[in-house]
């Protein structure tokens, strides 16, 4: 396989890894290799119109440098060039599609896997449209195209299937995409987590050393394979038989955990691949990384770390830990990975001390490879694993994991330990949305649009997961507190408040019947305090009785011992959640034996309780679909764009004009207006408006234009008119080269809207309050592109001002602009700031009075595409 930057790494149906890349000059030989060792009735597809008829003449348009219309993507397993897939521009939007794939290969998803690559090649390239002739008797391949999850069509004529492909990538297709990735990352991980057999290389004889560990936790954790371990000084440590080498190994371990030095990690991974190894954890720090993963690479190995704790895994099946951890992990359903080791310890020891343990632990460490996108994948049908919890410091590919994370958490929940994150790059923001979107506003967009329940220690994270233990899902947010302690009481009440949730208004009967069970000296209102006189029967049909109201969705039970009893033993399990809160026992939460989850704060309680609460509505919202919006120009839209970056390759702010005429593509209501170079051309522009006008500067360096004195406003006349633009000219001299002339709006509420694009995790949609409030008050809600509705309804409803906007104005016309910005930053990546501040609502009517859009070239990306973990890749 010729040397490339362009190969990615991605697995097949059973797991095994083959790279793949486009084929160049230097692969003719190898594609005709190919070819003519197929069997002449079992090539997965002919060549027909476009396409070449002869191999001879197919391999020719592939070495001619005069036919740059002709694409083909070859699959290389241990360098051997096992399948091709290629296509042939027949017009602008429309190519023909090719694939052959080796006899012994067929049927291993290797075509489908080209398919999936060439499909993504040629939409970077502007093609919308695939095009096949297939045998009619070739059911194989019309399997294939039936599969792949795209719209098709087909034409049968004279003994051949005409297959036409649309290639835009619907909802089908993505998940078509995701469940053939489950599949094979599934198949791949199997040797890291189910390995049959395992190898510690560098087995220390001592205790004190890292391979003698893990190769003790193996021995005393009962491991249910065959054990290896390789030291070259000695017969056998810890009853275990010890080989020079791992080429000298009776067998090929599925995997090898590797414990020696670093200098000699990536000869020791050169072993393993040899020997046949299918997978490797590396738990040595300071390792050089590119000799390490191109060992891995090159013999089709996954790989765990480097620097991290190990992996475990308690199912009875198995029982392996290949960890160097103190004490044991607990069987439990918990799938937990993490990058930090000390995460990883910290929360496998606080859940053993619950009674919780772990399904799977994972120490991904630097994260050459595994990832959490891979975790995901595995735990989402596991039916041992009933929640994930994260720690990620960092993502790969942001916009994967919400895909996945979003899958995994319909069926169960995700958890993630909130990393911390610099704001320092916003410092210098230019826009008011730039200026909000730090990391962490992005970071927990992304967990809440995925239905990850975001923490912010593994303390809280271990709280939440007592709780989800066997406590059900609130219907609603409305919380009653019982106490015996009324101090207490008001505590659990006020952080409620605090956590958004609401302290329900009991019914009439409810409270009559608190009234006639309780001393008069009690409270019957919530919070309802029962006096410390009440013992355990009387709280319990106190519980049962909150629990039987209607407007109560879950109770937080307050108790304190007194020397007149413990009414603890009232608190019982209902239908609805119940968590308790218990100041005298150790520790911050247990479990009792009823699987109630006990805490020693209200505080605490209240904050597991609201996300519970944010679980069961997320669970509520509907599958996000695209929203349809009628009135895109895309073209003109991609036109403006590609008209600015040809004058100013590096990108940078629309002019005024150019930014309308972008946004209005999209049906978005924006003031209209004139750029003009002279005081004259303002004077014409104001009585063509036929009413005041606003004169707006428009100069290298002033952005925000208002706070830079950069707008006059309710200019009429000519006189005023041609002052103020004289005034705009004295003030901003050579800078100015411009002046964009509007109308006067009519006032009203003003928001702001906005997008920021993040390289990574794509398009941030910020809303709030707009005009001289936005730097005042940072009252903000932010979204990542694409947007539901479900998303469009956080955004209208997550800034602290949202009720006051629009119980005075109707949300219809915002909701639109919202979407209407969500899609246009979705299908126009180039985008890479814009504003739309003030947005004036007036009665039910928008209108952007003022727009900046910030363009810069973008390379196409397709955030999920099957391709294995590449730690120098940014997406």
């Amino acid at each position: 396989m010729t040397a490339s930057v362009n190969v990615d790494r991605a697995l097949l149906a059973d797991g095994s890894v083959v790279a793949l890349r486009e084929l160049g000059t230097a692969d003719a030989d190898a594609l005709l290799a190919l070819h003519r060792d197929l069997p002449v009735d079992d090539r997965y597809l002919r060549f027909f119109s476009a396409a070449p008829r002869h191999l001879d003449e197919f391999v020719a348009r592939l070495t001619s440098p005069t036919e740059p219309l002709h694409v083909v993507i070859g699959a290389f397993a241990s360098n051997v060039l096992v399948g091709a897939a290629s296509y042939v521009l027949l017009d602008d939007d429309t190519a023909e599609v090719a694939l052959v794939v080796a006899h012994d290969r067929q049927s291993h998803g290797v075509g489908t896997l080209l398919l999936e690559h060439l499909v993504s090649l040629a939409r970077r390239r502007g093609v919308r449209r695939f095009r096949a002739e297939v045998l009619s008797v070739n059911s194989k391949m019309l399997r294939v195209f039936a599969d792949l999850g795209l719209v098709w069509t087909s034409t049968v004529d004279s003994g051949e299937v005409r297959v036409d492909l649309g290639l835009d990538p619907g909802e089908r297709y993505l998940d078509a995409v995701a469940d053939r990735e489950q599949a094979a990352d599934v198949a791949s991980l199997r040797a890291v987590l189910k390995p049959t057999s395992v190898v510690v290389v560098g087995a220390g004889r001592k205790s004190s050393s890292v391979g003698n560990a893990v190769l003790a936790n193996l021995v005393d954790g009962g491991y249910t394979g065959a054990l290896y371990a390789v030291n070259p000084h000695a017969r056998q440590i810890l009853g275990v038989r010890c080989h020079p080498t791992v080429t000298e190994l009776p067998e090929a371990p599925d995997l090898a955990v590797v414990c020696v030095p670093a200098e000699a990690v990536a000869r020791v991974a050169e072993d393993c691949g040899r020997r046949g190894v299918k997978a490797l954890v590396v738990i040595t720090s300071g390792v050089d990384p590119d000799g390490l993963l191109e060992v891995v690479r090159r013999h089709g190995m996954r790989m765990v770390g480097p620097n991290c704790v190990g992996v475990s895994s308690t199912d009875p099946d198995v029982r392996m830990d290949a960890t160097f951890t103190r004490d044991r992990t607990g069987q439990g359903g918990i799938g937990l990975v993490t990058q930090s080791g000390g995460v990883a310890i910290a929360a496998a020891e606080q859940l053993r001390r619950l009674g919780l343990g772990t399904s799977e632990l994972v120490s991904t460490g630097d994260k050459y490879d595994v990832s959490g996108n891979d975790l995901l994948l595995w735990w989402e049908r596991d039916e041992r694993t009933r929640a994930v919890a994260l720690y990620l410091e960092s993502f790969g590919n942001p916009r994967k994991f919400s895909r996945l994370a979003r899958r995994v958490a319909r069926r169960k929940p995700v958890l993630a330990i909130r990393a911390a994150g610099s704001e320092a790059g916003q410092r210098a923001a230019a826009s008011h949305t730039a200026s909000t979107a730090t990391p962490a506003v992005t970071r927990d967009a992304l967990f809440r649009q995925a239905g990850v329940i975001a923490v912010d220690g593994v303390g809280e994270m271990v709280d939440v997961l007592a709780a989800l233990h066997a406590t059900p899902l609130p219907a609603g947010r409305n919380v009653a507190v019982l106490g015996n302690a009324g101090g207490l009481g008001v505590l659990a009440a006020d952080a409620c408040a605090h956590h958004g949730l609401t302290i329900a208004d009991l019914g009439p009967d409810t409270v009559e019947a608190l009234e006639a069970l309780l001393p008069g000296t009690a409270s019957p209102h919530n919070p309802v305090d029962t006096t410390a006189v009440v013992d355990d029967r009387t709280f319990a049909r106190c519980l049962d009785l909150l629990v039987a109201d209607p407007a109560v969705d879950a109770v937080i039970a307050v108790t304190v011992p007194t020397a007149l009893g413990d009414p603890a033993g009232g608190i019982h399990p209902t239908s609805k959640p119940v968590l308790a809160v218990s100041a005298d026992q150790d520790g911050a939460v247990s479990l009792r034996g009823d699987a109630i989850a006990c805490y020693t704060e209200p505080a605490r309680a209240a904050a597991v309780l609201a996300a519970l609460a944010e679980r069961a509505t997320w669970l509520r919202r509907p599958v996000p679909e695209p929203a349809e919006l009628s009135g895109i120009d895309l073209p003109t839209a991609r036109a403006v764009v590609a008209a600015h970056l040809a004058v100013d390759p590096a990108g940078g702010w629309l002019d005024p004009d150019q930014a309308v005429r972008l946004l209005g593509a999209f049906g978005l209501p924006v003031l209209g207006g004139v750029l003009v170079e002279d005081a004259e051309s303002a004077v014409a522009a104001q009585r063509s408006f036929g009413g005041p006008i606003a004169l707006k500067a428009v100069a290298r360096g002033l952005l925000h234009k208002s706070k830079g004195g950069g707008v006059l406003l309710d200019l009429a006349g000519e006189d005023a008119v041609t002052y103020g633009f004289e005034s705009l000219r004295e003030r901003f001299g050579e800078q100015l080269h411009g002046v964009f002339v509007q109308p006067m709006a009519d006032r009203g509420r003003e928001l702001l809207v906005g997008v920021v694009t993040d390289p990574q995790f794509g398009p941030l949609v910020v809303t709030g309050l707009g005009g001289v409030d936005t730097d005042l008050v940072d009252d903000r809600a932010a979204a990542l592109a694409p947007l539901s509705e479900a998303d469009v309804d956080d955004l209208l409803h997550g800034f602290r001002a949202a009720p006051r906007v629009f119980a005075e104005h109707d949300e219809a016309a915002v909701r639109d602009v919202l979407l209407r910005v969500g899609r246009l930053a979705e299908l126009v990546p180039e985008i890479a700031e814009l504003d739309l501040n003030p947005l004036v609502l007036t009665g039910q009517r928008v209108l952007a009075v003022d727009a900046r859009v910030r363009v810069a070239p973008a390379a196409p990306v397709d955030p999920f595409l099957r391709r294995l973990r590449d730690p120098r890749r940014t997406s």
